[in-house]
C-alpha cells in the first residue's frame, strides 16, 4: 500500500465498532495551519461585508436627509440671570416622495389610522404631483416609531431644530421669531440670526424676566382698567444703556409662530412712532441750561393765556397756569406758552442740534431691526414754537428713554442695548454737566409738589421724578380726540439709576377705578377726572413701581 494513502476498514460486528489502519503516518500540524488561514480569511471577508454594510447604511441614511447634510444649531438665550428665554431642541420632520411609494392604496390607509386628523384629500394631490412634499413637521416620538414600521422607502425622517419660548408672550417683542428652515424672520432672532447659528453657548440678554413679568402684569391690568388699544413700557440703565424691561402689548406667544398681521400687535417701544407732547418740555428747557441761557429761578412775566401761529392758537391746557412763572414753574405746570418763550430764546438752529444730540430726530440704531424712523419734521418758526412744548413732533418710546437718561445721567451718550456686554463701553460726553443738576431736582418737584402733575408716581422711598405728555392722535393728518399718554420717570433723583418710559395708546377714563392719594391724606377718589398722562399713565407707574421697586433695590433715603 502507498504511504500516501490510509485504508479503514469496518467490520460489523453486534455491539463493537472496529477499525484497521495502515501504517501511514498523518501531519496533523500542517492540517491545524490550513484549517487557520481559511478560518482567518473568513473573518477577513466577513468584516469587509460588514464595513460595505455600513457604508450602504450610512449612503441611504443620506440620501433621506439630503435636505439639510449638516445638522442644524442654534443657540439658546437667556436672561442676565442666565434662566432660559429660547431653548433649543431637535425634533424630526417627516417628508415623502412620492416616487418611491411603494403602495400608494395600502400606504395611505396606515398614514390615516396614524393621523386620523390630517386633510388626506389635500395630502393625495401632493402625491398626484410626484414631488417631495413635508407631511408632518416636529412628529411626536410615538407617531414617529409608527410611521417608520411602516417600511415604505417614500417615508423620508428630517432632523431639525425647534425654538421653545417658556415664557410665550413675554418676550415676543425682543425676541422675535425663526421660519421652518431656522432663519431668524424678527427680533432677537433675524438681527443676531448668524451668531446664533455659529456659536454654542447661550445669547446673555440684559433683560429681567422677573421685571419684566411685573411690568407687563400691571400693563394687562391697566389696559383694561383705562380700555386702551394697546400699551408699552422700557425700563433702562441710564449710565449703561442696558434694557432691564421692554414691554409692548398687546403682545402674542411666540410658541404657536403664527404670522402676525395685525397693526395693532405693533412693537411700540421701538417702532411705533408717536407725538407724545408735553414730555418735549423737559428738553427745551434742558436746551436752554445747556446753552447757559437761563436759570431755573429765571422769570417769565405776564404770560398770555395764548398764541397765534399760523392763524392757529396755542393755548395753555389749564386755565389756572398763573402768568408769572419761573423756569422750573413752567415745567412744573406744565406750561405750553412759557415753554415756547423759551424755545424761542434757545432758538431753531440750537434746538434743533439739541434735539439731535440726544437722539430723538433720526432713527436710533438698535439691536433688533423693528425700529421706527420719526416723522421728518420741518422747521420754521412756528415750528419752533410747537415743537417747544411737544406738538407736531414725533420720536419712539425708546428714543425718549434714551434722551432722559443722557440729560440725567451727567450728560454722557449712551447706546440703548439687549445684550449684555462683558467690556464695559467708554462713555462720550456731549452734555454739560449742569443741565442734569439743574433738570432732576424740577423732575423730583413734578412728583411732589401740588402744582405737579404726576404726584400719583411719588412713591415713598424711591425719589422718582419725571414728566408727564398728554397728546392727541394724527389719524390720516388730521388731529382727533384719541389720546397718547406717556410719563417719563427717572429714579432715584438724588443718585439717578434708571429711566422708565411708560405709554398707553388710546386710553380712557375709567368711571369705577379707586385712586389713593399717596400725598400721606388717604384721600381716595373714585373715577377719572380727566383723560391725561396725570390720571393714566402716571398711575400706572405707580402701581410699577410698587411691585419692582423691592427688586431693583432703590430704596433711598428721601433727601430734601
Amino acid at each position: 500500500m502507498s504511504k500516501n494513502k490510509i485504508r479503514f476498514e469496518i467490520e460489523d460486528t453486534e455491539y463493537s465498532f472496529y477499525y484497521k489502519k495502515s501504517d501511514l503516518k498523518i501531519d496533523f500540524n500542517r492540517i491545524a495551519f490550513i484549517f487557520f488561514i481559511l478560518v482567518l480569511i473568513s473573518i477577513i471577508f466577513s468584516i469587509h461585508l460588514i464595513h460595505l454594510g455600513s457604508r450602504q447604511l450610512k449612503i441611504e441614511k443620506k440620501d433621506n436627509f439630503n435636505f439639510n447634510n449638516n445638522s442644524p444649531s442654534r443657540a439658546d438665550i437667556v436672561d442676565r440671570e442666565n434662566n432660559y428665554l429660547v431653548k433649543t431642541v431637535k425634533s424630526i420632520d417627516i417628508g415623502i416622495n412620492p416616487v418611491e411609494i411603494i403602495d400608494k392604496k395600502k400606504l395611505l390607509l396606515n398614514l390615516r389610522y396614524i393621523f386620523p386628523e390630517k386633510n388626506f384629500q389635500e395630502i393625495e394631490t401632493k402625491i398626484k404631483k410626484n414631488k417631495f412634499f413635508w407631511f408632518e413637521k416636529k412628529i411626536s416620538e410615538e407617531n414617529y416609531e409608527k410611521i417608520m414600521k411602516l417600511g415604505d422607502k417614500s417615508i423620508k425622517p428630517h432632523e431639525s431644530l425647534t425654538r421653545l419660548y417658556p415664557h410665550k408672550n413675554l418676550f415676543s417683542h425682543i425676541i422675535g421669531q425663526i421660519d421652518d428652515d431656522n432663519y431668524g424672520i424678527s427680533g432677537i432672532e433675524k438681527s443676531f440670526d448668524e451668531i446664533l447659528k455659529q456659536r454654542s453657548e447661550p445669547l446673555e440678554l440684559t433683560v429681567d424676566t422677573d421685571i419684566q413679568f411685573l411690568i407687563r402684569k400691571e400693563l394687562i391690568k391697566y389696559n383694561e382698567i383705562f380700555n386702551t388699544k394697546g400699551s408699552a413700557a422700557v425700563l433702562m440703565n441710564i449710565h449703561s444703556g442696558e434694557i432691564i424691561a421692554f414691554t409692548s402689548l398687546p403682545d402674542f406667544d411666540l410658541n404657536k409662530r403664527e404670522k402676525i398681521v395685525d397693526k395693532n400687535y405693533i412693537n411700540r417701544v421701538s417702532k411705533g412712532v408717536y407725538e407724545f407732547g408735553s414730555v418735549f418740555k423737559t428738553f427745551t428747557l434742558a436746551a436752554a441750561f445747556d446753552e447757559d441761557l437761563i436759570e431755573p429761578e429765571t422769570e417769565y412775566l405776564d404770560l398770555p393765556k395764548s398764541l397765534t401761529c399760523y392763524g392757529f392758537a396755542i393755548r395753555e391746557y389749564d386755565n389756572k397756569i398763573p402768568k408769572d412763572l419761573s423756569a422750573e414753574q413752567i415745567l412744573i405746570r406744565s406750561g405750553n406758552i412759557g415753554s415756547v418763550r423759551i424755545g424761542q430764546e434757545v432758538g431753531q438752529e440750537k434746538f434743533k442740534s439739541f434735539l439731535s444730540k440726544i437722539g430723538v430726530l433720526d432713527e436710533i440704531k438698535f439691536d433688533i431691526e423693528e425700529t421706527g424712523k420719526p416723522i421728518k419734521f420741518n422747521w420754521g418758526k412756528c415750528p419752533l414754537a410747537t415743537a417747544s412744548y411737544g406738538h407736531g413732533i414725533t420720536t419712539t418710546l425708546l428714543q425718549l428713554a434714551k434722551a432722559y437718561s443722557i440729560i440725567t445721567n451727567g450728560g454722557f451718550e449712551i447706546t440703548p442695548t439687549l445684550i449684555k456686554k462683558k467690556k464695559k463701553i467708554k462713555r462720550r460726553k456731549i452734555l454739560d454737566k449742569k443741565v442734569s443738576e439743574k433738570i432732576l431736582p424740577i423732575l423730583r418737584k413734578i412728583v411732589t409738589t401740588k402744582e405737579g402733575t404726576a404726584s400719583l408716581a411719588n412713591v415713598e422711598g424711591y425719589e422718582i421724578g419725571g414728566k408727564t405728555g398728554t397728546a392727541n392722535k394724527s389719524i390720516n393728518g388730521v388731529y382727533s380726540n384719541k389720546k397718547v399718554n406717556t410719563f417719563v420717570s427717572v429714579f432715584p433723583t438724588s443718585k439717578p439709576q434708571f429711566v422708565m418710559a411708560v405709554m398707553l395708546d388710546e386710553s380712557s377714563r375709567s368711571e369705577s377705578y379707586i385712586y389713593h392719594y399717596r400725598d400721606g391724606s388717604n384721600f381716595k377718589l373714585l373715577g377719572s377726572p380727566r383723560n391725561t398722562a396725570g390720571w393714566t399713565t402716571v398711575e400706572v407707574t405707580g402701581q410699577i413701581m410698587d411691585k419692582i421697586g423691592p427688586i431693583l433695590a432703590t430704596k433711598y433715603l428721601e433727601i430734601n
